[in-house]
């Protein structure tokens, strides 16, 4: 059987339909040699600090920076629905023939479906599918030259890394500020790579408008209470 490996059950749906997978099994559809699974979007995620080293779930200030010598995964354990979609991707990856990845043609994409690759302990070459649409034509054309996946793996080590750097930047700046300045009061001060710059736009928006102050523009700027030559 060949494995295609959807982000998202909806896309799933759409594959499996131009594939001709129409029974619909225990978390994949399944037909004309094709089992067509998903994700929910992030199955994996980076490994929290006490992962690596037990002392780091305590909040110390002394064990800053947190600087894991090598970064692992770990599935998402929020609940049952994902530990179970995740063993049948497993058990359907360890009977695969051929694996084919159809996540989103995008940074994003190729991480998520490589996590949840690498989680399963799958090592073996895979084909990847890259559409921008899911129109029947364009799936059918992607199907048609499917891609070796060792073509995006300058696109997936980009990706891991901007999450490596979102794990330095996030975990041990809201450690520091919190700690420094806001100790005993139960509050996180969250620092991150995209919410504090945007966070600091929104702030530095709002002084400006609070401390607007109008001006005379135009001609009457020249000689308040003179007779404007535009009238």
């Amino acid at each position: 059987m060949k494995v295609c490996i959807a982000e998202k059950p909806s896309v799933a749906r759409e594959i499996a339909q131009v594939l001709g997978a129409n029974r619909k099994m225990d978390g994949y559809f399944e037909g004309n040699g094709y089992q067509v699974t998903w994700t929910f979007g992030h199955f994996c995620q980076l490994r929290e600090p006490e992962d690596y080293r037990p002392e780091w779930k305590r909040w110390s200030i002394h064990d800053l920076p947190m600087l894991p010598e090598n970064f692992g995964i770990k599935l998402m354990r929020r609940d049952d629905g994902v530990v179970r979609q995740f063993t049948v991707i497993k058990n359907l990856l360890a009977a695969a023939e051929e694996v084919i990845n159809c996540g989103d043609a995008g940074q994003e994409g190729e991480v998520i479906q490589r996590w949840v690759l690498l989680e399963a302990k799958y090592r073996k070459p895979i084909k990847r599918l890259w559409i921008s649409s899911l129109t029947e034509e364009a799936i059918r054309q992607g199907f048609a030259n499917l891609r070796d996946g060792a073509e995006f793996e300058k696109l997936y080590q980009a990706g891991k890394s901007r999450a490596v750097g979102d794990w330095l930047l996030g975990l041990n700046a809201t450690r520091l500020f919190t700690l420094k300045y806001a100790p005993g009061q139960r509050q996180v001060l969250s620092i991150g790579r995209v919410q504090t710059p945007t966070l600091a736009l929104l702030v530095d928006r709002y002084h400006e408008i609070q401390n607007f102050k109008p001006e005379p523009t135009g001609c009457c700027a020249r000689s308040i209470g003179a007779p404007c030559s535009a009238t």
